[in-house]
């Protein structure tokens, strides 16, 4: 075999570079939700109404009891979504928006008035379907009636006649509604039923008389056991007077 030029081969060997690792992607994941969050509340901020923002805060404040059982939306903003003041549409009663400020306006009001009694726990002050709801509650000490009967006590008459000068100015319907425990009466002819509508209307009586105009007033109800706020069915707190100032687009346009 004949001599002839070697040849000589080389294989490039590459090594593969170093994993630089995956703690940027968490960074920058963490940059973009944190900017979404911020652009999310800005949007809301600028969607919401006055009275929205104000139940979002009002959600979060331990001060403030909201209760599910006399509420209507169990959502942040009492069942209306942040469209509420543009998608629903202003029919005769007036512009949503302009409701929802000033039922804004008589809330604050009526707290303040309230104050003391709502920190006692003699009264709740909350937010339904219907309007705002003012829960006077029975207690062991001082109940807002004598026991099965229902003739008004000193009581139901202080917190009427702190209210009384809100409900005859507001220009809202009212609504009372009377409820009572589940304990019978030995007398068949006389229920809870009866009971729970007579103190309905003492209650509205007495409001009369404290000066809230008669044709204010649009229901008068007893609701007898049938809405307890406590599980335990004898609770003095399920023996209570409700005064409801309804939202005007609860009520039919013919009762006005």
């Amino acid at each position: 075999m004949a001599d002839g030029p070697v040849i000589i081969r080389r294989k490039r060997v590459f090594a593969a570079e170093g994993h630089h690792g995956g703690a940027w992607k968490v960074a920058y994941a963490d940059f973009v939700t944190a900017m979404m969050a911020f652009f999310m509340l800005m949007w809301l901020l600028n969607a919401t109404t006055e009275e929205q923002r104000k139940g979002l805060a009002d959600f979060f404040d331990p001060s403030i009891p909201i209760s599910a059982v006399s509420g209507g939306g169990t959502d942040l903003l009492q069942g209306d979504s942040v469209f509420s003041s543009d998608t629903l549409a202003s029919d005769n009663h007036g512009g949503l928006g302009e409701t929802m400020e000033f039922e804004g306006e008589l809330f604050q009001a009526l707290s303040l008035s309230l104050k003391e009694a709502v920190e006692s726990e003699t009264v709740r002050l909350t937010r339904s379907s219907e309007g705002i709801v003012i829960d006077l509650l029975d207690t062991s000490e001082e109940p807002v009636f004598p026991v099965g009967k229902a003739v008004t006590t000193r009581r139901l008459d202080e917190v009427i006649s702190r209210v009384a000068p809100m409900l005859a100015t507001s220009d809202r319907m009212i609504k009372i509604v009377g409820h009572t425990d589940a304990l019978r009466f030995a007398d068949g002819d006389y229920s809870n039923w009866e009971l729970s509508a007579d103190r309905a209307n003492a209650a509205r009586r007495l409001a009369i008389k404290k000066g809230v105009p008669e044709r204010a007033f649009y229901e008068v109800a007893g609701q007898a056991d049938r809405l307890p706020i406590s599980d335990d069915v004898a609770a003095p707190q399920n023996r209570r007077i409700s005064i409801i100032l309804l939202n005007p687009e609860s009520i039919p346009l013919n009762a006005h």
